[in-house]
């Protein structure tokens, strides 16, 4: 749902870069949509009847990140009592989502610059490499640039990465679509609750639309 140039724009971007099998770099604040924008890519993409695999990059513990990428093999560590196949062959033919990329660690991010250049990951305690055929949607919050400047995200990742970017406006720089939103949600818990269609009032969506 939209009305806005901004979102317009975005829309237009998604349907444009969906039919190609492109790394695609998703900016904007916390709680603009960015995941929206990485399953709508999915969904309109060749692959949308193989998984859309999402991950947290700063959810999991360091030390279980790589395993649950990339799978393990028996006996790889304590507690690895069988062979575990990793997220990113689960997604295979499908697309993965790298949400908050810029909380990634430095030597995940080698990792994930490897597998970017050779399409190709190794379970943990495994010597075999195995083909990875999966498109990477990445996203974050984070100033990417001023992070490389920090010594915080490696340079070369972040070209990998930014091979196309959608940068995804906050609510407050598209107020036109605020009355839209606002009025789908409510239909959407009327429908839910059982309950009458309800409206806002003229000074309801007023106070909506100018609120920062």
């Amino acid at each position: 749902l939209y009305a806005s140039q901004l979102m317009a724009r975005v829309v237009g971007e998604i349907k444009k870069i969906s039919s190609q099998n492109m790394t695609v770099l998703v900016l904007g604040e916390s709680g603009v949509g960015k995941e929206l924008v990485a399953r709508a890519i999915h969904k309109l993409s060749k692959g949308n009847t193989h998984p859309f695999v999402p991950v947290n990059c700063g959810a999991l513990p360091e030390e279980l990140f790589e395993s649950e990428l990339f799978g393990h093999e028996r006996g790889a560590f304590t507690g690895a009592v069988k062979t575990k196949p990793g997220l990113l062959e689960f997604a295979n033919s499908g697309t993965f989502f790298f949400d908050e990329i810029g909380d990634m660690s430095l030597p995940m991010q080698i990792k994930m610059l490897r597998l970017l250049e050779e399409k190709k990951i190794r379970r943990v305690g495994g010597n075999r490499e195995i083909d990875i055929d999966v498109r990477i949607i990445a996203a974050t919050n984070k100033n990417l640039a001023k992070q490389i400047g920090n010594g915080n995200f490696r340079e070369d990742l972040y070209y990998r990465l930014n091979t196309f970017q959608i940068m995804v406006p906050p609510l407050r720089d598209r107020k036109d679509d605020i009355v839209l939103l606002a009025e789908h949600l409510l239909s959407e818990l009327c429908r839910k609750g059982g309950l009458p269609q309800k409206s806002f009032s003229k000074g309801a969506l007023e106070a909506l639309k100018e609120y920062t």
